[in-house]
């Protein structure tokens, strides 16, 4: 791997939101006042994504007090700390610059109808943390003497898939009818 994508890779968070133009986004960004740290909060519409690996950012758009205010964050960036989905929007194309000229509500993108709102997350890199250690051999001598296999160069793993059936238990009709005119008969009583 040449050394400037590995340098690279380090940077990359594991797992980034998924990202797309049209929809409205709450921004949590770390901001350093001083010695403080807080977290602000910015919400709007994404008007672009653009870029890729380390470089990948993208430019949320808000009203604020009637004037139009653009920030543009790196995806992979430490000091964004999350990104909400708050609405689904809908897009026709993959930049947004029009609504700039556009005020009030014409300045919002339509909701998509029936559109879930869950926050899905792209995984760049897998977790080291997850898999198990392998455990170490230590080589003396005799073990050298012994072949020992040769371990395939790609892991693979069996997965077992399962079937679930749901099966429906029919009552007999009849039974059901004399269970009502027994209880009929009692209350006549």
């Amino acid at each position: 791997m040449d050394i400037i994508k590995s340098i690279e890779h380090e940077q990359l968070k594991n797992k980034i939101p998924e990202l797309k133009v049209g929809n409205t986004v709450r921004v949590h960004v770390r901001i350093k006042e001083g010695n403080k740290e807080r977290i602000q909060v910015f919400e709007g519409i994404i008007i672009k994504v653009q870029g890729g690996g380390v470089n990948q950012t993208f430019t949320v758009r808000k009203i604020s007090y009637g004037v139009g205010v653009e920030k543009t964050f790196l995806v992979h960036s430490p000091l964004v700390e999350k990104v909400e989905l708050v609405r689904v929007g809908k897009a026709r194309r993959a930049k947004l610059f029009y609504l700039r000229d556009r005020v009030g509500k014409a300045a919002k993108t339509k909701e998509q109808i029936g559109a879930r709102i869950e926050d899905r997350e792209i995984v760049i890199k897998e977790d080291l943390a997850e898999e198990p250690a392998a455990e170490e051999v230590v080589e003396t001598p005799t073990d050298v003497a012994e072949a020992p296999e040769e371990k395939p160069a790609i892991e693979t793993e069996n997965v077992e898939v399962q079937e679930t059936v749901d099966t429906v238990t029919e009552e007999p009709v009849e039974e059901v009818k004399e269970v009502e005119e027994k209880e009929e008969d009692k209350k006549a009583e």
